[in-house]
């Protein structure tokens, strides 16, 4: 199963989901922006490793948040880690997970790789 992790406040996000739609491929949204669905710190390390990217790579750095309390700083990978747990919008969206292989689907069309 596809899962999505999804803010359907972003325009690419959304784009995404239209794309699995029109593809009529199954899968299921994660909410990751809701403290309900929000994720844990494992899982965002699973995620990291199916996208295989360091988690500072994941990091929206043009967010005003990062560039205000986490720029400046000497993060190592736990503590970023756990700087997205915190505070989700920091993560690059859409994120789409299939088995063991993920992708950041910016633009949507990236969702190719792994379809």
């Amino acid at each position: 199963m596809i899962k999505v992790y999804h803010n359907p406040r972003c325009r690419k996000s959304r784009e995404a989901i239209g794309l699995l739609e029109k593809k009529g491929v199954d899968f299921e949204i994660r909410h990751y922006m809701n403290d309900e669905e929000s994720m844990t710190a494992k899982e965002l390390e699973e995620v990291l490793d199916a996208l295989e990217m360091d988690a500072l790579d994941l990091v929206r750095k043009n967010e005003s948040l990062w560039k205000e309390e986490y720029k400046a700083l000497e993060l190592g990978e736990d503590e970023i880690i756990l700087a997205m747990i915190e505070h989700p919008r920091l993560m690059e969206r859409p994120i789409v997970v299939k088995g063991d292989s993920a992708v950041v689907a910016r633009p949507a069309e990236k969702l190719d790789d792994i379809l």
